[in-house]
């Protein structure tokens, strides 16, 4: 398994290079990761769980341990995370029935 703590350390660093040579592209990013914040509908932790279930829809390991290590901080439990967690993988499983219904879709097109 990865090394979650280091692969962080070094995602940061490397994160830390394009912001020196892209700097407008890493400050539009924060803009759009904080402003969601601002309204203050959901709090930090039920944000933090929705980004898991998008960062494993995603398969995005750097916003798995990102989100990870701050719903941690913001007292997501174990079995919060699993929850959120279990609702990704129902919402992936449902998407593949959907697109499993446009293949079938097609192909009575296709053998028209």
């Amino acid at each position: 398994m990865l090394n979650w703590k280091e692969y962080r350390t070094q995602l940061f660093g490397r994160i830390g290079e394009i912001a020196k040579v892209a700097p407008d592209t890493v400050k539009g990013y924060q803009a759009l990761s904080s402003a969601g914040q601002k309204t203050n509908h959901l709090d930090a932790k039920q944000r933090e769980l929705i980004a898991l279930g998008v960062a494993v829809s995603l398969r995005c390991d750097g916003c798995i341990v990102v989100h990870t290590t701050e719903a941690l901080k913001n007292g997501a439990t174990r079995e919060e995370i699993a929850e959120a967690l279990g609702v990704a993988i129902s919402v992936n499983a449902g998407a593949a029935l959907v697109y499993s219904a446009r293949v079938f879709d097609a192909a009575d097109q296709i053998s028209q």
